[in-house]
């Protein structure tokens, strides 16, 4: 299985992606990349065109320059957390009509707490709202705050008796912790609404203290592609059931990449690449059609004094030492070189994390750093921090993350 839609559900969508073909025939970057393939009338056919990475979908709409038929065309932020920003393209109620026609997880007597940062170009604060006002239920949009705002928001929602909150999971990570630590529960809650990053795990372990009867709801997509699919409690957490609108394909090295069939889509998305790898094939909560498992990154690969790093098998390594609940890889360059790469612990409350055996571990077992610090191995380091670096407009935190040093 290789198309999330058969070649009958796709027919009358091929005709969108025949239409966002002929806008990048027009990109004069993109001369001669699609010479040789006919626009697609079957599934193979459009398997068989080039995909798209982020920065060649970057070139082709600082050409394009797309525009709303209806409403305004507003212009996002895609890739903030750790490279340059790149833009992407949506209309005003940003294609949530269509989501909400398959899921629904908000219901009219919903108070949605909307906990995605709504500063500057970052488009999910908007996208949940979006999906709130369909919904009709009540909306509290909070966005993000400070360290010492989070008791007295608690308690304010505590008494507002929220039922459903959305965030990225770091933000959530982070308003569930505070709840946990300063002994605030919320039992009216039953929603957790993601999108953004991996849902993870350890958000159970607070939730079933603070909100023991939430339940999670997630999305996938990203600023190009806009939600893809969803997933309800019953799906496994990496698991999502795509819309009739997105056509997703893994391809052969078992990279997703999304071709969107909506005459609405703004962004020329054609085979587009998130750099997640992934499967397709049934759920466990039973329900038909073919869903998608996200498998992870494979573009987490970070050049460090010209070697490749992989940030996730690193992650995945430090994240089974007994006690930590989460890493980061930090960066630190100067001049445009590796100068210290320290990896950051979160840990449990109470944990004694043996960090230096943990260090000396990785200095052996990993070929890059081992190879690039020979000379200077006391700059690799592991330390335990009270948080991880995030971006503060966004709240997301990334797996790793590069700081210029003077």
């Amino acid at each position: 299985m290789t198309f999330s839609l058969t070649e009958e559900q796709a027919a009358d969508g091929l005709a969108v992606a025949r239409r966002t073909l002929e806008l990048l025939r027009g990109v004069p970057e993109f001369d001669g990349r699609y010479a040789a393939h006919p626009a697609p009338s079957s599934l193979a056919e459009l398997a068989a065109l080039p995909p798209l990475a982020k920065d060649d979908l970057n070139t082709a709409l600082a050409h394009l320059e797309p525009a709303a038929e209806q409403g305004a065309t507003w212009l996002f932020q895609s890739g903030g957390s750790t490279g340059a920003p790149k833009i992407g393209y949506a209309p005003t109620g940003f294609y949530m009509a269509k989501v909400f026609e398959h899921w629904r997880p908000l219901e009219r007597d919903d108070v949605f707490v909307n906990a995605w940062g709504a500063g500057r170009m970052w488009g999910a604060h908007f996208l949940a709202a979006g999906l709130a006002d369909l919904s009709g239920c009540r909306v509290i949009a909070l966005g993000s705050i400070t360290r010492e705002e989070y008791p007295e928001w608690l308690g304010f929602l505590a008494d507002r008796r929220v039922t459903a909150i959305g965030g990225t999971p770091s933000v959530l990570r982070l308003w569930f912790a505070h709840a946990r630590a300063a002994g605030i529960e919320l039992p009216s809650l039953r929603k957790v609404l993601w999108l953004g990053e991996a849902w993870q795990p350890q958000l159970e372990e607070d939730l079933a203290i603070v909100a023991p009867k939430a339940r999670r709801h997630g999305m996938f997509g990203s600023t190009e592609t806009w939600v893809v699919g969803s997933n309800s409690p019953d799906c496994p957490a990496d698991t999502f059931h795509p819309f009739p609108h997105q056509l997703v394909h893994v391809d052969q090295d078992g990279l997703l990449d999304f071709t969107s069939l909506d005459p609405a889509m703004l962004n020329p998305v054609l085979r587009y690449r998130t750099g997640d790898a992934g499967e397709l094939g049934r759920c466990p909560c039973g329900r038909p059609g073919p869903a998608m498992r996200v498998l992870g990154r494979r573009d987490n690969v970070v050049q460090v004094r010209g070697l490749g790093l992989h940030v996730d098998e690193l992650l995945a390594r430090v994240e089974r030492e007994p006690g930590v609940t989460r890493g980061q890889v930090l960066i630190t360059e100067q001049g445009g070189r590796a100068r210290r790469v320290e990896i950051l612990l979160l840990a449990a409350p109470g944990a004694d994390v043996r960090t230096e055996s943990l260090r000396r571990e990785l200095l052996s077992a990993t070929f890059t750093l081992s190879t690039a610090f020979a000379h200077d191995p006391e700059n690799v380091q592991v330390r335990v921090v009270e948080a991880l670096v995030s971006n503060d407009r966004t709240g997301k935190t990334a797996g790793f993350a590069v700081r210029e040093e003077a």
